[in-house]
């Protein structure tokens, strides 16, 4: 019996030594895989020299995925029809390629992969992998460096392409919006620098796009656009600086469409200021118009008066030296209504507080407007201005410093384009302390003897607080910011027009230059920082 007992205890011992030994030796499955795939060898070998053939294939050591391949892979000259690449969606040993296009001859070709190679495990990219043959007895191997930055935003787009365009005699600059470039590579998903490669000596046009199609051709209202001033020659040392911009588009009304009962909307591209608008079918008596724009929307409003008989209006529009007609048949649809809502919550210090309106507004009474403090004592001292082209009023009072204001508009104190005339509207708002709102001072150094605008921007480009100064001025003084992060960013206006101007390639016309202060402003209450900004202006 005591035997059996000693048994058990060993056995149990055996059973403990070897529990802690399997905890120790629990396997960790080793060490991550952090290797790229190798290239073990290619068919015909990278950077081959009279290439004639059809296909070409890149063993690796290990199964490799092609990942994102038409975000990645610039092939430069780009080939039409594009080549056959495989594996898609798939893992494979080696990369095929199929060539479909008639190769040009004594032309260096380059496949340039980007981040596309990777293994089939873990994800390791084989980065910037480029095969590289010629169809001549060399291979070219000059390169073109440069930056790319956006004109007016911090920072430029992602996937940007870079293309080189010969300049012989042939070249036109209308040749970006129908032709390939001769040489092409990308910026990729994290960086501002490019490098055209195995390129050949000679005269270029350069040229960038965030080519929205990936077609390599410019669509204004799509793609932004960056070109060097002039033509290029190669060999070169220069890092050229490209800066993207979007097009103003020429001015060019859309076909007119009924919003309500006696409202026209015609959509538009470019600036609607030179659109002209014009009802050409017969007019009751007494007909009157007003055309409005509301910021943010991209359509004119041809609101009329009195309504018409016929069943369909005929409009003549005239924009960029073009005359257009176009009809619109009228339905029965309800007629606009008179509503009447802040534009923001927020009653600035010593701003007018400025009210949107769904019908423009013509005139007002005064005498029917009330506007009293949180005490009931009323503001005895105000004025309303009224901007009926921008569906817009304001009214401008003295303020004080955490005060809340009610502003009451008695029946008839409004009177819109069709002679409604307002129900009650009770509206309130209330002021900060100056103590709760920011100031900032920026000082521009070095600058230029023209017009500069001074902007506070959020992170995203949006624009807060805008000051213009006069050629000559340097010092920006910005009172009254409510809280935040901003940048403040620099206008270089040249024509003195008083806001930011496009560029335009066909007249060769690049954007205005627009400068950061490159320190993030994080504002807060009863903060006044000042800076100076030292300008390098192209």
């Amino acid at each position: 019996m005591l035997k059996k007992e000693l048994q058990l205890v060993l056995v149990a011992v055996l059973l403990l030594f070897v529990v802690q030994c399997a905890k120790r030796g629990t396997p960790t499955g080793g060490p991550k895989d952090e290797t790229a795939p190798v290239l073990v060898r290619a068919d015909p070998p990278n950077n081959t020299t009279n290439f004639n053939g059809k296909e070409i294939r890149i063993y690796f050591d290990e199964y490799i995925k092609l990942k994102d391949l038409s975000k990645n892979l610039i092939i430069s000259p780009p080939m039409d029809p594009k080549a056959q690449i495989s594996p898609q969606g798939g893992a494979s040993r080696y990369i095929d390629i199929q060539i479909t296009d008639t190769l040009e001859p004594n032309t260096t070709y380059v496949f340039n992969f980007g981040e596309s190679v990777t293994d089939n495990n873990e994800g390791n990219p084989f980065s910037f992998f480029k095969y590289v043959f010629s169809t001549g007895d060399y291979i070219d191997s000059l390169t073109v460096t440069g930056v790319i930055r956006d004109a007016l935003l911090r920072e430029p787009d992602n996937y940007v392409t870079v293309m080189l365009y010969e300049a012989d005699s042939t070249y036109r600059d209308s040749v970006v919006y129908k032709e390939v470039p001769r040489y092409v590579t990308n910026t990729l998903d994290s960086s501002v620098v490019f490098e055209l490669s195995n390129v050949k000596a000679g005269r270029y046009k350069l040229v960038a796009m965030k080519d929205d199609a990936s077609n390599y051709t410019f669509q204004p209202d799509k793609d932004k656009i960056a070109f060097y001033d002039t033509f290029i020659d190669v060999p070169t040392d220069s890092v050229y600086v490209l800066r993207l911009f979007n097009e103003e588009l020429a001015p060019k009304p859309g076909r007119p469409k009924q919003g309500a009962a006696q409202r026209i909307a015609i959509p538009y591209v470019g600036n609607p200021d030179s659109i002209a608008v014009e009802l050409i079918s017969v007019k009751p008596e007494g007909f009157e118009k007003l055309i409005t724009r509301k910021m943010g929307q991209d359509s004119l409003q041809y609101w009329y008066k009195p309504q018409t008989e016929t069943d369909s209006l005929v409009f003549r529009t005239v924009a960029n030296q073009t005359i257009d007609t176009a009809f619109v048949r009228k339905r029965k649809l309800k007629a606009d209504s008179l509503q009447i809502q802040p534009a923001s919550s927020a009653l600035i210090l010593e701003e007018p507080y400025v009210l949107n309106s769904t019908i423009p507004i013509m005139a007002v009474d005064t005498s029917k407007i009330v506007i009293s403090r949180k005490d009931s004592t009323l503001v005895e001292d105000f004025k309303v201005n009224l901007y009926p082209k921008r569906l817009q009023l304001d009214l401008r009072f003295e303020t004080a410093e955490n005060e809340s204001y009610k502003i009451q508009m008695l029946p008839e104190a409004l009177t819109d384009f069709y002679g409604t005339k307002n129900d009650t509207i009770n509206v309130t708002a209330s002021t900060k302390a100056y103590g709760d709102y920011g100031e900032y001072d920026l000082t521009l150094q070095g600058a230029a003897d023209v017009q500069h605008i001074v902007q506070l921007v959020t992170e995203k480009g949006d624009v807060k607080r805008e000051l213009i100064g006069e050629p000559g001025v340097t010092f920006f003084q910005f009172n009254r910011i409510e809280p935040g992060k901003y940048y403040a960013r620099v206008i270089v206006d040249l024509n003195q027009n008083g806001k930011y101007d496009s560029g335009n390639f066909l007249k060769q016309i690049q954007p205005e230059e627009v400068l950061y202060y490159p320190d993030l402003l994080d504002l807060r209450s009863g903060w006044y920082p000042k800076n100076t900004f030292i300008v390098n202006q192209e």
